[in-house]
């Protein structure tokens, strides 16, 4: 007879990443529905809409049994100290909950409306954030002359108990994933197929072992009806090329190269044409409620350990839409 404990339901998670078509004020309607059906945290984005910050600041008041996860910030935009003090005052705000500190290195055209340059040694940057910010998060004071910040005598000014925010670092390219396992607590897969979870988990596993977090994007509704919504989200992605290699190594290496092709050719229907139903159901799922719930598992029987919903409002009602994926989602692991 085997000796091994039954496992129970992974934590989920759901992000108002994909959500922001129904206006900032939503998240918290969102967490709290999110907290009534078990969720156990919310996640935010922050590119040139909403600060990822403030909008948990508000979920750690309307919906306190969930934590408070940013996936993603990017690390060009806020310096570690500012990192420090904002999640140190969050956590402040939320003491039984945990703050989840998701960190990315973002793409040029985000940098771009920032002002920002994009990076020629993302890896090392992103090496020296962490160990900035979890220096800044001791408590102690911090003086540090790195390639990319240098600090002198900074120190928290809020005190953190035993409950420390941790980090996350989002990953697509080998070494960051290798890097994720090696320095932060978790590592956030996103665009990524079910098929493809256990070659990146033992990426990350090459480094060590952080939590295996993936967004898990997904619409209640027909195919037919909104495969042009899907077709044009990962369109462009496709047009990145992190993502674009990402795609290839996931087996979808002639949607993307047919895609890049067209849209070269300033044939934009070409392109989205060239999105196929089997991409899209891999990777943006359109379905039933049970059809959600079985895509949902194959993520956890692939390797994923905090599967994060990204529901995706595609349809006339996008917060009914929202509100169909969410508990499909949340019903798949009871």
């Amino acid at each position: 007879m085997s000796t091994t404990e039954p496992q129970g339901p992974p934590p989920l998670g759901v992000t108002f990443g994909s959500l922001g078509v129904l206006g900032p004020a939503a998240i918290v309607d969102i967490a709290q529905s999110a907290q009534a059906q078990g969720y156990s945290s919310i996640w935010t984005v922050e590119a040139t809409g909403t600060d990822a910050f403030s909008m948990l600041g508000a979920v750690a008041h309307a919906a306190p049994g969930l934590d408070l996860a940013t996936g993603i910030i990017p690390v060009q935009l806020r310096a570690p100290t500012v990192v420090a003090m904002t999640a140190a005052t969050l956590g402040s705000l939320s003491d039984d909950r945990d703050v989840l500190v998701g960190l990315g290195v973002s793409a040029p055209g985000i940098l771009r409306q920032h002002g920002e340059a994009p990076t020629d040694r993302p890896i090392a940057m992103m090496r020296e954030y962490v160990a900035l910010l979890r220096e800044c998060l001791s408590g102690e004071p911090v003086t540090f002359e790195g390639d990319f910040w240098q600090v002198r005598r900074f120190r928290l000014g809020v005190r953190l108990g035993e409950r420390r925010p941790k980090v996350v670092l989002a990953a697509l390219n080998p070494q960051m994933l290798r890097l994720a396992g090696e320095v932060a607590d978790g590592v956030l897969l996103n665009y990524l197929p079910a098929s493809h979870v256990p070659a990146t988990v033992s990426e990350v596993r090459a480094g060590g072992d952080a939590q295996i977090i993936c967004y898990v994007h997904a619409a209640a509704g027909d195919l037919e009806r909104s495969a042009r919504s899907a077709q044009r989200d990962l369109l462009n992605y496709t047009m990145a090329d992190g993502y674009a290699n990402a795609f290839r190594a996931a087996g979808f290496g002639d949607e993307v190269d047919e895609a890049r092709a067209r849209q070269s050719e300033r044939d934009r229907e070409g392109a989205l044409a060239a999105i196929s139903n089997e991409m899209i159901q891999a990777i943006d799922f359109i379905g039933s409620p049970a059809e959600i719930g079985e895509f949902a598992r194959t993520y956890v029987d692939a390797g994923v350990e905090h599967p994060v919903l990204m529901p995706l409002p595609w349809g006339e009602d996008r917060r009914a839409v929202a509100d169909e994926t969410m508990e499909a989602f949340a019903n798949a692991f009871d």
